[in-house]
């Protein structure tokens, strides 16, 4: 079976009534003079207080375009928002005013860029660009700002004093640490956090990701995990959604995705993660390439890599198919009597 943190599981507070998030059918595409890239296609998301959710596939899915959408920041153009609705804390972000979108970005939610390198401004402190945040969003004077960033910085583990330093002063790890200072320095409801551990060495991930534990436990704070690491998934992460070539293909709570498996995709993921106990096993990786975004089939586009796919696969719109309340997984096989995938629990 999985095992997850015991501390965490022992101070979660359970989820209150009404969604912090609401993305309903939302599609996304890139469209240029020449070509159309669907980037994301008809996905619904739901997360409610306290929950994380773990958004995982492969590069290329469409998870950071998500992420990108629910804060109203798809490059325009190309992108546009061909259809759809999304609600963080009940406000409808694509429709809001500009004013009010600045407000609901920082208060009611905020993301963790996937490159910490890039994400702090060099020409000022970091004490100043957390300062910014804060008074961007709360009616202060710029001292009381700057005392917040100060607190900030030592919430995150960085001494006060280091609040009058540049980024160019602080290792990768620690520049990570800033980002999460300044994402968290309104108290958002909703973090989105794409793939904040990719850039790190493993100690620093283990380092950051026991640091956003912590603080989202503190703050009582919703999140949507970023990530293509399935340990990362198991160890924070209450549900999973699986990504593929712009859509969620399976979804369910941590114990279904990883314990009852349905689809064919998901069911690759974990097949070509290494055996720690067999170290003469051999990878199995998943045959061929996600499909071109700007040739999608009419059916399902993991059908070329898929061995149990039949020739109507590739042809038949999916429809999701239901395990449980929480589970489903877009995969026709199971219109057949007695189809499953066989997989043992992790």
């Amino acid at each position: 079976m999985i095992e997850k943190r015991q501390d965490m599981n022992a101070s979660r507070a359970p989820a209150v009534e009404g969604n912090i998030l609401e993305v309903r059918d939302l599609t996304v595409h890139f469209v240029t003079e020449d070509e159309t890239v669907q980037a994301v296609s008809n996905i619904s998301i739901t997360l409610k207080k306290g929950e994380i959710l773990g958004l995982v596939g492969e590069t290329g899915a469409g998870k950071t375009t998500t992420a990108l959408a629910i804060l109203n920041l798809v490059p325009v153009p190309p992108g546009v928002v061909k259809s759809g609705s999304i609600r963080v804390c009940g406000k409808d972000v694509l429709n809001a005013p500009v004013r009010e979108l600045e407000q609901i970005r920082g208060s009611d939610v905020s993301m963790i860029f996937q490159d910490p390198m890039t994400s702090l401004n060099p020409v000022f402190t970091v004490g100043d660009q957390i300062a910014e945040s804060v008074m961007m969003h709360d009616k202060c004077s710029k001292a009381e700002a700057w005392e917040r960033a100060e607190e900030m910085l030592e919430l995150v583990g960085i001494p006060r004093e280091r609040a009058y330093e540049y980024p160019h002063q602080f290792s990768g790890g620690m520049k990570q640490r800033v980002v999460i200072a300044i994402a968290l320095s309104c108290n958002p409801k909703l973090l989105l956090a794409d793939e904040p551990t990719t850039a790190l060495d493993v100690t620093i991930q283990a380092q950051v990701l026991d640091l956003m534990c912590d603080l989202k436990e503190k703050f009582d704070t919703s999140m949507i995990f970023i990530t293509h690491d399935l340990g990362i998934i198991a160890e924070i992460c209450d549900r999973v959604a699986v990504m593929y070539a712009g859509r969620i293909i399976e979804e369910g709570t941590l114990e279904e995705i990883f314990n009852h498996t349905k689809h064919p995709y998901t069911e690759g993921l974990f097949n070509s993660l290494p055996n720690i106990e067999d170290r003469t096993a051999k990878l199995r990786p998943i045959p061929g390439l996600m499909p071109d975004p700007t040739k999608l089939p009419k059916g399902c586009a993991f059908a070329p890599r898929c061995p149990y796919a039949r020739p109507e696969c590739i042809e038949t719109p999916q429809e999701p198919k239901y395990f449980s309340d929480t589970h489903f997984a877009l995969c026709s096989a199971y219109s057949e009597p007695g189809f499953r995938i066989d997989r043992e629990e992790v």
